[in-house]
């Protein structure tokens, strides 16, 4: 018997990497499928690179037709409308246009769709609305579907809200008070994917799966404080006394995260993750696991099962101080190309002093200026972030050899500025090594 064909789509995402492995482990041929993927997702020929978005009807039957699918688990989703990102063009316009393809497939072919939990009335933000608007298209269909609701997910890898409360957990910092109390129901991405496998087993047809709603969490009540402790007791700083953080500097970590989106960066920390921070993370498990009979996983079993490795140490210590390391070198580059050009340009007469030909240290400085701020300007938006850090140290490198050239006495010079563009040089390659988000 051929094994079932399941069609992942955003396979590059946290749930959808994992769901994609997992499935194939279990003997299900599965097309993963995302807009990008990095060469570290690339595991399989079957893993492809599609403008999923952007697929019109007649792309997606013949995605759908090509690889004979018995299933499409559907794990798109962004977090929050900005540049290239429209909740409601991935949430709601995506999956009216996939309910179509697969309504007139001709095939008997089962939806799985991710959403989020809790109660519809309290959707406030664009992300919640559109969210609940494709459950409400799904449901009128008439195909057969599963909604699976997770709650707050605990997986191997870290990205957005899980890396967040790991870094919180490395340091004795805490969120306000309030917010620490905020219900949040936990569920290791490992019961995801088996209700996945556990759904795909079973026939099309099967009344009894053939149109449900599930929320997947642990079946026991616990806070974020109860989540951020779990990951204290594997990091080892459970005993570090904690400062808790003011409510007005999270809204203002907010607004910077916003404006951060707009440069092309995805923080963790944005208004719509705040908002659904503080709405709580709850649901009813109960259907779900009476249906399956998957217990689901506790969450001192999900993250205490091993104590943190040094690499979930380091990685959890430098994904708060990331944000701070580029925020510094994007001011680096700009302040001192500012200050060289509009407050310090008569220092450029040291060139002169130097036998440098005086009709060209007016060219030099300008030039150099402008480079600089360039750079700052590249490093601050994330399509051209390595382009400038590159650019940087290439620049720095041949401002050190430079001088070595020119002015070598500025190397012995009291502040040592020159030496300390040695160090910028290493922050920069640092900066570089930690682009990646995946």
């Amino acid at each position: 018997m051929n094994p079932k064909t399941i069609l992942v789509l955003g396979a590059s995402g946290l749930i959808g990497r994992f769901v994609t492995d997992d499935l194939r482990a279990r003997g299900f041929r599965v097309i993963g499928v995302a807009r990008s993927l990095s060469p570290a997702q690339t595991m399989s020929a079957l893993d492809i690179e599609l403008p999923i978005l952007s697929l019109d009807a007649t792309a997606l039957k013949r995605l759908l037709s090509q690889h004979s699918v018995d299933a499409v688990v559907n794990c798109l989703g962004v977090l929050q409308d900005g540049p290239g990102s429209n909740t409601g063009a991935v949430h709601r316009d995506f999956v009216a246009r996939l309910l179509q393809v697969v309504a007139d497939s001709g095939r008997a072919v089962r939806l799985v769709h991710i959403s989020i939990p809790g109660n519809t009335d309290a959707d406030r933000t664009a992300f919640a609305t559109t969210k609940r608007e494709a459950e409400r298209l799904i449901a009128a269909s008439g195909i057969p579907y599963a909604i699976l609701r997770p709650g707050f997910v605990v997986a191997p890898s870290a990205y957005g809200g899980g890396a967040m409360l790991r870094a919180l957990a490395a340091f004795p910092l805490d969120l306000p008070e309030k917010e620490m109390a905020t219900p949040f129901q936990p569920v290791a991405v490992e019961d995801i994917s088996a209700t996945i496998a556990w759904l795909a087993a079973r026939d099309t047809d099967d009344a009894l799966v053939k149109a449900v709603s599930w929320d997947l969490m642990q079946a026991e009540p616990s806070t974020m404080a109860g989540v951020i402790k779990q990951f204290r007791h594997a990091f080892g700083t459970a005993g570090w006394p904690r400062i808790a953080m003011p409510s007005f500097l999270l809204d203002l970590s907010a607004k910077i995260g916003d404006f951060a989106s707009y440069l092309g960066w995805m923080p963790p920390m944005r208004s719509t993750a705040i908002a659904e921070l503080r709405r709580g993370v709850t649901g009813d498990p109960s259907a779900w696991i009476a249906a399956t009979g998957i217990a689901p996983r506790t969450l001192a079993a999900t993250i205490g099962r091993h104590p943190a490795t040094i690499q979930d140490k380091w990685f959890a210590r430098l994904f708060l101080i990331k944000a701070l390391i580029f925020a510094s070198l994007v001011a680096f580059w700009l302040v001192s190309g500012f200050i060289a050009l509009f407050v310090s340009y008569r220092a450029a007469g040291i060139l002169t002093a130097h036998n440098f030909p005086p009709a060209l240290v007016d060219p030099i400085t300008i030039g150099t200026s402008l480079m600089d701020m360039s750079i700052g300007v590249l490093i601050a938006f994330r399509r051209t972030a390595a382009v400038g850090l590159v650019a940087g140290i290439v620049a720095s490198l041949g401002y050190m050899v430079g001088a070595a050239i020119l002015t070598p006495d500025l190397w012995i010079e009291p502040l040592g500025a020159l030496v300390k563009t040695g160090s910028a040089i290493v922050l920069m390659l640092v900066a570089l090594l930690m682009l990646d988000n995946r």
